[in-house]
């Protein structure tokens, strides 16, 4: 590492000790960096920041995170736990386990954690302990499991990790489907293995003419993810154009079915969707200024030749990498993270043979669980606050949730067939 590079990586770390949001952090470090290192004009760093918005691929976050807020807003979250809870509520844990399912039913729409968090934490944490369940247990699981929301496709993280690394991105969401599921299963497994003798935490068993019903409530809901993917892998309509059916079918159901929600509560949701997307755009528009001052300096190429030179073998690359991602997903989040690590990491995979596909799917593990660990990890903050609780409880409270997780990404990233079996059996993979 350079003099130069030193200063830069001090001024960044600085910036993010000193709690200054992580855009300013990024576009201050990048422009001390052309000011300092460079004879670069400052036009460079403004034709950049309009550049890095221009993008089309951009619209597909933009309307998955209106669609998530219109469900959170709506009654269709409401519906996709009562239709969990009919199928899994009889077990031990069973409302527990419904908190869970219902988070990777909402992920496979909203594509986003911290929307999962609000909308499924903030009712199931209050709806657990109102049942008698251990608050520890509560903050935990609804703390982790809307990590399904960045994971399951469709995933934020993926559609900006597809938009750097020019992948298919509807081969990247297949890959997403593995780890949801395995995610959901060992903590339902978990929850069931902790409550096993405990009775009172045993609902009644729904009959199969209560399990229609629900269904039959919530068949609108249900429908929402269906329509994603079913779109989405037939060929009907591309992953960009899927965000925009979603938000349009949300609404309809809002309004014109649910009925709870008004053309002025629609009007909020809208402004709100755009103040978040916004503040999205914002930090895409510095990690990109960031990311052409470290490829101008040749910091991507400088790294690569360092890492070939002490690392062997794919199989120590790998776990390297998983320690590096999970660092620094304890200090940033998984959009500055993909954007700036992306470009970073690409050309050494690409050196060892390792898949892209997989390797994406690895980046967006790794960085959701930063959601979850302190200093920054925001969900810790936005459960703590609907359980009104410290960071120092909720930090323990999630431990074993997470080690549950750690569990599946160790197996995600030593079995590369199992992760890309899908993608290419679908054809997304020559």
């Amino acid at each position: 590492m350079t003099t130069p590079d030193l200063i830069l990586l001090l001024i960044l770390m600085g910036a993010m000790a000193a709690y200054i949001p992580v855009f300013i952090c990024l576009i201050f470090a990048a422009l001390g960096g052309f000011l300092l290192f460079t004879e670069m004009p400052l036009l460079l760093v403004f034709q950049t920041l309009l550049r890095s918005l221009d993008n089309f691929a951009l619209v597909v976050v933009l309307f998955f995170i209106l669609c998530g807020n219109i469900m959170t807003s709506g009654k269709i979250v409401e519906k996709l736990i009562r239709i969990a809870q009919a199928f899994v509520g009889f077990l031990p844990g069973g409302l527990g386990m419904a908190g869970v399912v219902a988070c990777a039913f909402f992920g496979a729409i909203s594509g986003s954690t911290v929307a999962t968090v609000v909308a499924i934490g903030g009712f199931m944490i209050p709806a657990l302990k109102a049942h008698g369940y251990p608050e520890s247990y509560a903050a935990g699981v609804m703390t982790t499991a809307p990590n399904l929301g960045v994971i399951i496709p469709p995933s934020i993280g993926m559609i900006l990790y597809s938009m750097i690394s020019n992948v298919s991105l509807e081969g990247l969401f297949l890959t997403g489907f593995l780890p949801g599921i395995l995610i959901t299963l060992g903590t339902c497994l978990y929850t069931a293995w902790i409550f096993r003798n405990n009775k009172d935490l045993h609902a009644t068993s729904m009959d199969s003419r209560e399990m229609k019903a629900a269904l039959k409530d919530g068949i609108w809901a249900i429908l929402l993810p269906v329509i994603i993917f079913g779109g989405i892998f037939s060929g009907i309509f591309t992953a960009n154009e899927a965000a925009v059916v979603a938000s349009a079918y949300a609404m309809v159901v809002e309004i014109f079915i649910h009925k709870s929600m008004d053309l002025r509560r629609l009007r909020r949701v809208v402004v709100d969707s755009a103040v978040t997307s916004a503040s999205l755009l914002i930090i895409v528009a510095g990690a990109s200024v960031f990311g052409r001052y470290m490829t101008l300096q040749n910091i991507p190429g400088r790294i690569t030749e360092a890492v070939l030179s002490g690392i062997t073998s794919p199989e120590i690359l790998l776990l390297a990498m998983n320690i590096l991602l999970l660092f620094v997903g304890m200090f940033m989040d998984i959009i500055s993270a993909t954007l700036i690590l992306g470009p970073v990491l690409l050309p050494i995979i690409a050196h060892y043979g390792i898949d892209p596909l997989h390797f994406g799917l690895i980046l967006t593990v790794n960085l959701a669980l930063g959601y979850c660990t302190p200093p920054v990890g925001v969900s810790l903050f936005i459960a703590g606050s609907v359980a009104d609780r410290n960071l120092l409880f909720m930090s323990k409270a999630v431990m074993p949730f997470l080690a549950i997780q750690i569990v599946v990404l160790v197996f995600l990233t030593y079995f590369p067939a199992a992760v890309l079996w899908l993608p290419r059996v679908l054809g997304y993979i020559p």
